[in-house]
């Protein structure tokens, strides 16, 4: 089942439960997939989407002085776990040799490719600039 699948399973049962934050967030997100060009989005389209999502919602709270809302907890629901800095730190430790780059942060691409969405890029280049 990709994750769009899931998504519209989750608005299903939602709305027989009768959460209305979980299926007004849902509807939101459901409507974005149909902006989209194609029908069917892979799980990275979708993937992108929530963040774009979540980043908008961030922003709109910052404004108003609010750490979190419900509606940005539910989307933040679908996104990978996210590595942690001990694991990103040992993988880069373990994998990338700085003596193939002019500077560290070229070493990002790599570790971005490797964590795949499971790793925030600001996190990775505190952790460049610290070593």
């Amino acid at each position: 089942m990709t994750l769009q699948e899931k998504i519209r399973s989750d608005l299903k049962q939602s709305m027989k439960a009768k959460t209305e934050a979980r299926t007004s967030a849902l509807r939101v997100l459901i409507g974005e997939f149909g902006r989209q060009l194609k029908k069917e989005l892979a799980d990275a389209e979708v993937l992108a989407i929530i963040r774009k999502l979540i980043k908008s919602e961030a922003e709109t709270l910052e404004k108003k002085g609010e750490p979190s809302s419900e509606y940005m907890q539910i989307l933040e629901g679908y996104l990978p776990k996210q590595a942690s800095e001990a694991e990103i730190r040992a993988w880069i430790e373990k994998n990338i040799d700085f003596g193939k780059f002019q500077t560290k942060m070229q070493a990002m691409k790599p570790i971005m490719a490797n964590f795949a969405g499971m790793a925030d890029g600001n996190t990775v280049k505190k952790i460049l600039e610290s070593l």
